[in-house]
């Protein structure tokens, strides 16, 4: 036989039996393998605050932990020899905790829909337990000083900063309230223990990291009073360095997040800057307790105090239909010494902070003419004004670039949620066939409090984090989907 045909005929042999094969794989459903690649997820740890905790709608609760970001992730690595992940589960579903019997901490929202929308509508976000008529929660049952043994895998605190972390006695419950942490009171080892020590001593191969949010968030939800500064610089520095340098000590590989930028979340983008409605004869009533003020600025204007436009700024005058808010707003000029405060008119760049919804066009001591917001100024801290955005902006940079520096030093996976939520409360991101936005209660992405993602939300990170890990380590985790997770809780969920 010709060697020409030789070689065909085996060419086709060979073919024949290649067909064959993957005939026989497809029919029996041949799986891919999950994979770690050159990470081991044997132990892994998770650490941060109320984000890596899975706090969701204003409280910890069981459902909001079983569905938090490191336990979605914990049950990825499961697939490619991830061990046991536990957390400290709260008692129920309320959420909220007591301290020596007497509540602390509050139980968590629920989407209230009113049956009979025609006004007054108070459809929205209420504590579990309350409706119209009826401001009493439901009790926690939850108790703080019952100290539940570990170790957790998920070591997310909420209200933890980043000089948190490694701080001994953070959860000594003689610290309470102000020198230690509830939540962590009731997982330390011991009263002299760190969160990271506790963390480290189960040997962790594999950990997720993400701390710094409060380190500014704190002074953004006091709306920049003064009551809970923004972390110095260097302090910030050296917790973030250290715990970094701890946790890779013993080879861990891991992922850390970044900060997002806090002023775009919906606890300070959804109460409007001109949420008060008022018809001519009150605007003209409230104009007249304020013509003292203005015709103060006059004054002052003519002997060089201030100029024209800072007058004007100034300058109280309610109208027919919707009207801006009153503040009080301490970068102005300090006119003190001429006898006037510092209020002026709210504009749209000015940031109210979700709580003031509620407290808006109450009265003071039930006083019809002493009304929030209108003839009595908003205090600092329900409102975020722009030189303080101006503050939480330029340290929410700086931090992310010591974040940013630590994790390429030490080759972690990286996410960054600061473009991340960015994205999402610009455009909204997709997440399978859902739209993801920032709007509060329908956006998907924030639960009720504004502040901390739904469950789906979580999810979603998770995904990001997933991706960055596959990326870094050479592993091929399967992403999760976004309809096994839920935007609200039931609040028959208890």
């Amino acid at each position: 036989m010709n060697t020409q045909y030789k070689w065909l005929i085996l060419l086709l042999i060979f073919g024949c039996i290649s067909c064959e094969s993957d005939d026989d794989a497809s029919t029996t459903g041949g799986e891919v393998v999950i994979t770690s690649g050159n990470a081991d997820f044997s132990k892994y740890v998770s650490l941060g605050n109320s984000l890596a905790a899975g706090f969701t709608d204003g409280a910890l609760f069981i459902a909001g932990q079983e569905n938090s970001m490191p336990n979605i992730l914990a049950k990825q690595f499961a697939l490619a020899g991830g061990g046991e992940f536990t957390q400290p589960l709260m008692n129920d579903n309320i959420g909220g905790a007591l301290v020596g019997g007497t509540p602390t901490l509050n139980p968590r929202f629920y989407f209230y829909s009113d049956p009979n929308p025609d006004p007054p509508n108070e459809s929205g976000p209420r504590l579990l337990g309350t409706t119209p008529g009826d401001d009493t929660p439901e009790v926690p049952t939850t108790e703080i000083t019952n100290v539940i043994s570990g170790p957790f895998n998920n070591m997310g605190i909420p209200g933890a900063k980043s000089f948190h972390l490694p701080a001994a006695g953070y959860g000594n419950v003689a610290g309470l309230p102000s020198m230690a942490n509830p939540y962590f009171v009731r997982i330390a080892s011991s009263p002299t223990a760190s969160v990271l020590g506790d963390a480290m001593a189960q040997n962790p191969t594999f950990f997720s990291l993400w701390i710094g949010n409060n380190d500014v968030l704190g002074y953004a939800l006091s709306g920049g009073d003064g009551t809970d500064p923004i972390t110095d610089e260097t302090m910030f520095t050296q917790a973030y360095n250290a715990i970094v340098t701890t946790l890779t000590s013993g080879q861990a590989k891991g992922v850390a997040f970044n900060i997002p930028d806090v002023t775009s979340i919906p606890h300070f983008t959804t109460v409007p800057y001109n949420p008060v409605p008022l018809d001519a004869a009150t605007a003209g009533a409230v104009n007249q307790g304020y013509a003292a003020y203005n015709a103060g600025l006059l004054q002052v204007e003519g002997l060089g105090g201030i100029d024209e436009a800072e007058r004007k700024a100034r300058t109280i005058e309610f109208t027919a239909g919707q009207n801006a808010v009153v503040i009080e707003d301490e970068s102005l000029t300090n006119l003190t010494g001429s006898g006037l405060p510092n209020y002026r008119h709210a504009t749209a760049e000015d940031l109210l902070v979700l709580p003031s919804s509620s407290f808006i066009g109450t009265t003071v001591g039930g006083n019809p003419s002493l009304i929030n917001g209108v003839s009595v100024p908003l205090e600092d801290k329900w409102v975020l004004i722009p030189s303080e955005q101006q503050e939480i902006s330029a340290a929410t940079t700086t931090f992310n670039t010591i974040i940013s520096t630590a994790i390429q030093q030490a080759g972690l996976a990286f996410v960054d949620a600061n473009t991340i939520l960015k994205e999402a409360s610009e455009n909204g991101v997709m997440f399978d066939d859902f739209l993801l936005q920032d709007d509060l209660v329908f956006g998907g992405a924030f639960s009720l409090d504004g502040v901390h993602p739904t469950a789906r939300g979580y999810a979603f990170l998770a995904n990001k984090a997933i991706e960055s890990i596959n990326t870094t380590y050479g592993s091929n985790l399967p992403m999760v989907k976004a309809a096994d997770y839920p935007t609200f809780y039931s609040p028959l969920l208890k």
